[in-house]
């Protein structure tokens, strides 16, 4: 009992020493507060600037990438995760003493008027090599690029976006479709790049730190707990209240007898327990540690002109409202009546721009973040985000300046232009739509432009009456001494046409190559092939052959006048005598068919060879074109000297498709005529077709070759169809594979579709079937790069052309062409055309001698 009493004194005895040296040096501290806050301050100082140093340091070396999604870019969430993941670990790389402050990677989303919104990703360069390869594979391009170096401008707005909401809540979940980043693509669409304009949002992210997220998920933990607790004090005090105050209450205390004797009896009512606090609840993203970051974003707004930053920073601070959730993302500072306390007003103002300057990362309390929250920000727009058309995407036309005039465009600002591609890059062009909805009209403009600029062009038009439209805007010295026209829409004797023999050799042309055209002109035109008709096939192959070798033997002898044409095919095979004067200009190889096979022909299998051409020649125009024998018409001369050729067959029935196709064929033979030039020299020649249908026959493989073999040799083509589903499966895929312009008007929705298709996720048939009349969805080629499609209204000859036009001029115009293509009188043709068997006889019974009755015996 002794004992226990002595150690009860021990230890109360220690306790008191305890208790003084604690007071002893509680005592001492606060009398020495001064002398101990002067090193605190400077150890704390120290180390301030050792960050500092440290993070100076380390943001001095930083990498630069920027992100150029491909037309198609379209990423899963799950690659949008992976990516958001690789951008944590790249901000965390680097050495083991850099601040937790410089641990950045930086999303740069950057609008100046000459890009919609391009996208870099700025991090340490030791995460070079991580960030030269992204999770969205091949559909998204990573080229290095340099730091941002920017002109100062006049005026600069800046904004600091933080995170409100209660802690753990999240921003809204935002789909893919459409692109997040739509509404901010909306806010910088129309900045004007003369104005200085310029509008960037920097989205720094940064690694979780442990003990940061331990330390806010104990602070939000004890928050709810207090919620929980002043919400159960609040609870009994409703409840106590409820039962003395109410009516049933005090009639009880006055029919109580305790209450009369004065003895006070409180209210029976249980305290109401503290609800259970749950910790993923009350935590929210901030219970898992996977994906967590912290965020800051800045946004800051520039340009030469009054007020125009403060408004794109308003606009910018409303597309940010699309992630607004339980939390949102809303601009720091605070408002008093017109004066603005925050980022963008001293003392703030020194603090963003070292941020902005160097991605130092100095977060608001509540920037924390998960990456499914920010996914609409860790990627570059998508194939669902319409991007407005800039002026540096796609040239303004202008008279002259060697463009192509694609069509009237109203861009984010409100300006309508005129869009334009280059002539270079303009290769091959695809019309589609319904008819009488304005692609002959934009073809015309076209057409008109490249004249101007100095091209050559043939423009086929079967409807005959687009010379007279565009005449007027051609009227010029420059373009007349280049003008051409084929009229065969002529009817009057006196009306001047030009001719074209498809067997002149006065130009020089090589046999084997006039003699095929024409062979796969005609039977393309036919339908005649190996399998279908191969005796009609050899019958005309051999008889163009003799006729052909006929010519060559005229132009060497100076007798040009006196070539055959395709009609003296008819006395080659029929008549004797002078199917004997025409083989005299044959070599023995080629007379062993006609001494042998020929002489074993029915002869009613020469019926099928001479009834097209009978159909031909019936028709006055067409013969006075096609018989006479020195041609007008040469469409290589034209090529090569840069001529305006407008050629207006006489219709689309089955004997104008066989003249067109007599024409189209030429086209391709002179093209590949031209490999005899340097690549250089070869002049660039546009095609305008129009009526693809007439042209392409079941077995017809010329706009195809066209477009596949004329490039290389200066050729372009522009095909305009109602229908392109009709095609041909081989010309179609021809056609739309090698298209540098793809264009629909309104139309059927199946025949859309052919279009449509090549602009997946894009413009639907349905968009397209709803077009307004001379209302275009194009796609275009500029600098090797695919623009669109993009909606435009069909460009008209007088608003283009309107300076230009010379009404008072047209009738020398027409004159001009007349005289450069050699026209004469339709009378005058026809007479020639008529008399021409005999001037072909006349030329060959002077090289051959009379035929006795054996020999022609022999040739019957």
């Amino acid at each position: 009992m002794g004992s226990n009493a002595v150690t009860s004194a021990a230890a109360l005895g220690t306790a008191a020493e305890v208790i003084d040296a604690v007071g002893a040096v509680a005592h001492w501290l606060l009398a020495n507060a001064w002398w101990l806050a002067f090193p605190a301050c400077v150890l704390l100082a120290g180390w301030e600037a050792l960050q500092r140093r440290l993070a100076a340091i380390a943001l001095a070396e930083r990498t630069f990438v920027e992100l150029v999604p491909a037309s198609g870019f379209d990423p899963s969430p799950e690659q949008i995760w992976r990516q958001g993941m690789q951008l944590v670990r790249a901000a965390g790389s680097g050495p083991w003493w850099v601040p937790r402050r410089a641990r950045t990677v930086r999303l740069r989303l950057r609008a100046d008027g000459t890009k919609p919104l391009a996208y870099r990703i700025e991090a340490p360069a030791t995460a070079h090599a991580l960030l030269a390869q992204t999770p969205y594979g091949a559909r998204v391009h990573v080229k290095a690029a340099a730091a941002v170096a920017d002109k100062r401008r006049d005026h600069v707005v800046r904004a600091v976006l933080t995170l409100h909401g209660a802690p753990g809540s999240r921003l809204r979940d935002v789909p893919l479709d459409p692109d997040p980043l739509q509404p901010l693509i909306d806010a910088v669409a129309g900045l004007d790049a003369e104005l200085g304009e310029l509008a960037e949002v920097c989205v720094d992210l940064s690694p979780a730190s442990r003990w940061h997220l331990a330390v806010r998920r104990a602070q939000s933990m004890r928050l709810a707990r207090e919620n929980a607790r002043r919400e159960a004090r609040r609870e009994a005090r409703w409840l106590t209240q409820e039962s003395t105050d109410s009516l049933p209450g005090a009639l009880g205390r006055l029919l109580d007898p305790a209450e009369w004797r004065g003895a006070h009896r409180g209210p029976m009512v249980m305290s109401p327990r503290p609800r259970r606090v749950e910790r993923d609840i009350v935590l929210g993203k901030l219970a898992q540690d996977n994906g967590l970051v912290r965020v800051q974003i800045l946004v800051r707004c520039a340009c030469d002109a009054a007020g125009l930053a403060e408004q794109r920073l308003a606009r910018i601070g409303a597309a940010m409202d699309v992630f607004a959730g339980v939390s949102r993302l809303s601009s720091q500072g605070w408002s008093l009546g017109p004066l603005r306390f925050g980022p963008d007003g001293w003392p703030w103002r020194d603090r963003f721009d070292e941020r902005w300057t160097h991605a130092l990362m100095r977060p608001a309390r509540g920037g924390w973040a998960h990456l499914d929250e920010l996914a609409g920000l860790l990627k570059p727009p998508t194939v669902t985000a319409h991007v407005p058309l800039l002026e540096n995407d796609m040239p303004t036309y202008e008279v002259g300046m060697d463009l192509v005039p694609q069509g009237w465009h109203r861009g984010p600002d409100g300006r309508e232009r005129l869009l334009a591609t280059h002539e270079d890059d303009t290769l091959f062009e695809v019309q589609s739509g319904k008819a009488g909805w304005g692609k002959t009209m934009r073809a015309q403009v076209q057409a008109v432009a490249s004249a101007h600029n100095g091209r050559g062009l043939a423009f086929v038009d079967p409807h005959g009456d687009s010379f007279a439209d565009v005449a007027r805007y051609l009227a010029h010295d420059e373009i007349m001494e280049r003008i051409a026209l084929f009229d065969l829409t002529v009817l009057g004797g006196d009306d001047l046409l030009a001719c074209w023999n498809l067997l002149d050799m006065s130009g020089g042309q090589r046999p084997y190559e006039v003699v095929a055209a024409v062979i796969d002109a005609i039977a393309t035109a036919l339908g005649w092939d190996d399998v279908s008709a191969p005796r009609a096939l050899t019958i005309l192959t051999k008889a163009v052959e003799a006729l052909v070798a006929v010519n060559v033997r005229a132009v060497a002898a100076g007798a040009a006048e006196q070539q055959a044409t395709i009609f003296q095919i008819r006395p080659l095979l029929t008549d004797p005598t002078f199917r004997y004067l025409a083989l005299g200009a044959l070599d023995p190889d080629a007379l062993r068919w006609w001494n042998g096979s020929f002489r074993d022909l029915p002869k009613d299998g020469l019926l099928t060879v001479l009834n097209p051409l009978e159909r031909l020649g019936a028709n006055p125009v067409v013969r006075a074109f096609l018989g006479s024998p020195v041609s007008g018409y040469d469409i290589r001369r034209a090529m090569d000297a840069g001529h305006v050729v407008w050629i207006c067959p006489p219709g689309t029935g089955p004997t104008d498709r066989l003249l067109i196709s007599l024409l189209v064929r030429d086209f391709l033979r002179a093209g590949l005529s031209r490999r005899d030039l340097p690549q250089a020299e070869r002049r660039s020649f546009r095609f305008y077709l129009d009526e693809l249908i007439s042209l392409d026959g079941d077995t017809s493989t010329v706009l195809a070759e066209i477009t596949e073999q004329l490039r290389k040799f200066g050729c372009r083509l522009h095909g305009m169809t109602q229908l392109l589903h009709r095609l041909r499966p081989t010309t179609r895929a021809a056609l739309l594979q090698n298209a540098s312009c793809l264009s629909t008007t309104a139309g059927s929705v199946k025949a859309i579709a052919e279009i449509t298709n090549q602009w997946p996720g894009t413009v639907t048939p349905q968009d397209a079937a709803g077009l307004e009349r001379w209302w275009h969805y194009a796609s275009f080629t500029v600098a090797g790069q695919r623009i669109g499609p993009v909606r435009v209204r069909g460009p008209e000859l007088e608003e283009v052309f309107g300076d230009l036009s010379r009404p008072a001029r047209t009738g020398a115009l027409r004159r001009a062409a007349h005289e450069n293509t050699g026209a004469r009188p339709l009378s005058q043709l026809t007479a020639r055309a008529l008399t021409q068997e005999q001037q072909v006889r006349a030329f060959l019974t002077g090289l051959t001698p009379p035929p006795d009755e054996h020999s022609e015996e022999h040739y019957a």
